[in-house]
Parts: structure tokens; sequence; C-alpha cells
């Protein structure tokens, strides 16, 4: 038991004590408007990229399962290895896509409608939830898949049977009977974006940070004792749904 509880101890609790301790000294002048903002802006992307990405990997989950191609299936399972590549990588190869799409569009608007537009995608919002879907739509895929893997196909097949198309029976007959493997993956993905650094350092629009952002500029300036604020929201806000998930698995089980 001592031996177990030594990670935990040196990974968890002590920083989280130490994290508190600055919290409580540096609340007065770090828990001001801006941090607030910070937190909404962090809850606000993780929570449009979490539903973005699972929505995503319910729509190819269930195309796979429903299209015997091995060149749709073989390109679903690329999609997979998403999680792997860095998250620095990813958000430069966004950059590059938006940027070329803007300019493309800006040509075409020009010389079609005398429209000068600017930038319509790059330095957006929508451009840094892109990013976040590429980034972690892998843990999507393993969720949903796996919850999909347990539906017998004879459901599908009955199901279609009965009249029903695959949207119908994607939204009557297996939504609800993966429910919670779905709430699961959005937990995770939620997480995973709450404390995504690189991509979001790289792409993040004018005026718009996060907790993430904050704490390591004021880390890398060595203002460890203010950084702990933004940090140890992070750690709050990514256990409550670590703790959801656990009571969900306990509950199936």
């Amino acid at each position: 038991m001592t031996i177990c509880l030594i990670p935990v101890l040196l990974g968890f609790i002590i920083p989280v004590v130490q994290l508190s301790q600055w919290a409580i000294d540096t609340a007065s002048r770090m828990l001001d408007a801006n941090f607030w903002q910070l937190a909404f802006n962090s809850l606000l992307l993780a929570l449009c990229a979490a539903l973005v990405t699972i929505l995503a990997a319910l729509i190819l989950s269930y195309g796979k399962r429903s299209i015997r191609n091995k060149a749709v299936q073989g390109l679903i399972n690329l999609c997979a290895m998403s999680y792997a590549i860095p998250g620095t990588i990813i958000a430069v190869g966004t950059l590059i896509i938006f940027t070329q799409l803007d300019h493309t569009l800006i040509n075409v608007l020009k010389s079609g409608f005398k429209i000068d537009s600017g930038l319509l995608f790059t330095g957006t919002i929508f451009a840094l939830v892109f990013a976040h879907t590429v980034r972690f739509l892998s843990l999507g895929l393993q969720s949903v898949g796996a919850s999909l893997a347990k539906i017998n196909q004879s459901i599908d097949e009955a199901s279609s049977l009965l009249g029903h198309s695959p949207f119908a029976t994607l939204r009557h007959v297996h939504m609800p009977l993966i429910r919670s493997g779905l709430l699961t993956a959005t937990l995770l993905v939620f997480v995973e974006v709450m404390k995504e650094l690189p991509a979001t350092l790289i792409m993040r629009p004018f005026n718009f940070n996060t907790l993430a952002v904050r704490a390591y500029e004021l880390a890398s300036d060595e203002r460890l004792a203010d950084a702990s604020s933004a940090a140890l929201a992070i750690v709050v806000t990514g256990i409550i749904p670590v703790i959801l998930v656990n009571l969900s698995i306990n509950k199936n089980d």
C-alpha cells in the first residue's frame, strides 16, 4: 500500500497542496475578472471541441460499422492515428490549410463580387476547434467504436427489415444503447482539451486566452505562485469528469 501511495503522493497530493497554498496567498490579485474570463474561454472551447469531436466520431464509427468497404474502413482507421501526432504539428498543418483556403476565398470574392472579406477562418475559434477535433478524434473513435461493437449486428438487420433508415437506426436504436459510452468519450475529450497547450497556444485568436495558456505564460516568467490559480482550476476541472466517468462505470457494472 505504501509503495502504491508514493506516486500518488509525489505526483498529485503534494503538488495540489502546494498549488492550493499558493492560490490562497495570491487570490486577492489573481482571482479577478480576467481569471473568470479565462475560465469561461476554457470551458467554452473544451465543450465545443468535445461535442464536435464526439459527433464526428459517432458518424465515422457508425460508417465503419455500416459500410463494408476496405478503403472507407482504412481511412477511418487512419483518422484514429491523430492522437499520436503532436499538437504543434496538427496546429501548423491546420494553419496551412485554412490560410490557403482563406486566400482562395479572398481572391474569388474580390474578383467576382468586389468584396474584400479578409481572413474568414484563420485565427478564429472555428479553426481552433477544428484542430482540437483532429487532435482528439482518436479518443472519440475508440470509445464510441467500442460501445457500438457491443451491439449485435442482428439489431441493425432487424431495424432495416422494419423499414428504418440507417440514420433512424442510429438515432433511435444505437444512441440510447451507447449513451454511457458517448458520455464517457465526451468527458475524456473535454478534459484533454482543457489542458491542451501547444495547439491552443499557436492557433488561439487575438485576445483569446485559456487557463492552460495563462498558466504557461506565468510559469515561463518564473511566477509559479501566480500560475497556481490557473493550474489548480485545470486540475479541479479535470478531476470532476474523471469522477463522473468512474461513477458511470461502477453504475454499469
